[in-house]
């Protein structure tokens, strides 16, 4: 009975949420510019399907493209930060002076260089996500334990097969971790370059629905963004629990 409750609760507190939202809107007479009702956003829903699920997949696409560049970059920095401790304190104040900078700031420049259009949405959601990346892997190399290093030297490792047959697969838990954070980061920054500078995309058409003052579309962007991100979401906690299950001693672990 508990785990059928567990399994259902995710959708019975989005189900009562929606319908809490709702009777606010009707009891309150909220007005349609400042927030609409569910059943207005899922009427907008419907009557545009067409563009959202065109500009959904433009979002998902450059989304995706940029988390992959993260991951391929961000997994490579990571084993180089975390290869030396010298490198690790050498270059880890320059990644947290970087991940400082507002990459709002950024995406002007980004069209600038590369013009209105996918790019730099794409080069955005690798900026803004690659950063937890590369710390968590650089972590899982940094904090091996020194008696451990020692033991396996001992036996005549040598540092290559210490980093590749011990460090990089206990880094796996840290790795998926960050990749589940870095999932969602990737589409706020392609949505935060699609508002700037794009064409397409469901940043650009919140914008155009803003403008012309279509809030009930404007919110079924949002609806259809969070549903991408949760469903990737989702799709990287899977992945995280069947390859690092055995990193998990409790069965209660939110990741699972």
């Amino acid at each position: 009975m508990s785990t059928t409750l567990e399994r259902l609760s995710p959708w019975l507190f989005t189900v009562g949420m929606f319908v809490l939202w709702e009777l606010v809107c009707r009891i309150f007479k909220v007005d349609t510019f400042v927030l609409p009702a569910p059943s207005q956003i899922f009427q907008a829903i419907g009557q545009y399907w067409l563009p959202l699920a065109k500009n959904s997949f433009v979002t998902l696409w450059t989304t995706l493209a940029g988390f992959a560049l993260a991951v391929a970059f961000g997994i490579v920095l990571g084993i180089i930060v975390g290869w030396s401790r010298t490198i690790y304190r050498g270059l880890y104040p320059v990644m947290i002076g970087f991940n400082s900078i507002p990459k709002v700031a950024v995406v002007p420049i980004l069209i600038i260089w590369f013009g209105i259009g996918v790019v730099p949405a794409v080069l955005t959601a690798f900026l803004i996500s690659f950063f937890p990346i590369v710390v968590n892997v650089a972590t899982g190399l940094a904090t091996m334990e020194p008696e451990l290093e020692d033991v396996l030297r001992a036996l005549g490792a040598r540092k290559l097969d210490i980093m590749l047959k011990v460090g990089l697969p206990r880094t796996q838990p840290y790795l998926f971790g960050s990749l589940k954070i870095a999932i969602t980061l990737a589409f706020v920054g392609a949505v935060m370059s699609e508002t700037i500078g794009a064409n397409s995309g469901l940043g650009h058409l919140m914008v155009q629905a803003g403008s012309n003052f279509q809030m009930p579309l404007v919110f079924a962007c949002l609806i259809s963004l969070a549903v991408e991100g949760i469903v990737m979401y989702a799709v990287f906690a899977y992945v995280e629990t069947y390859f690092t299950r055995w990193a998990f001693r409790s069965s209660m672990s939110a990741a699972a």
